[in-house]
């Protein structure tokens, strides 16, 4: 059992590409990238929402250009941007309580993006 299923039981969140298969386990399909994502028509979306308001705003998302070098500093002012958010922190805390949702996203970069430090923020601050 992963470490957050023992900590945040009533939060199941993962995160994934939008480009990947959906699966039924996926739950709801949440797209948490402000601009659409290249190569997907509206007729092949899917996704159950797009959280455009939870996504980073666009002067952060340009100056963190995707730099690995950028991701503590990225991860901190998204974090405050979050703090300031609380309509869509709670509506998709809301959401992940109910059931599973899976945070889409469409950078290459599995491991510093959008949707990932959104689970983490999400995580950290289930109990408030």
């Amino acid at each position: 059992m992963p470490l957050t299923d023992i900590i945040f039981p009533n939060m199941n969140i993962s995160i994934k590409r939008i480009y990947d298969p959906q699966e039924a386990e996926d739950g709801d399909r949440v797209l948490v990238d402000r601009i659409w994502p290249r190569g997907i028509s509206k007729e092949k979306a899917s996704w159950n929402e797009w959280a455009k308001e939870a996504a980073p705003s666009t002067e952060l998302r340009r100056w963190f250009a995707h730099d690995p070098a950028k991701w503590d500093g990225f991860r901190k002012k998204y974090f405050e941007e979050l703090d300031r958010n609380k309509e869509a922190v709670s509506h998709l805390s809301q959401l992940a309580r109910k059931g599973k949702v899976t945070l889409l996203y469409a950078a290459r970069d599995t491991e510093h993006n959008e949707a990932g430090a959104l689970k983490d923020y999400l995580l950290q601050h289930a109990s408030s």
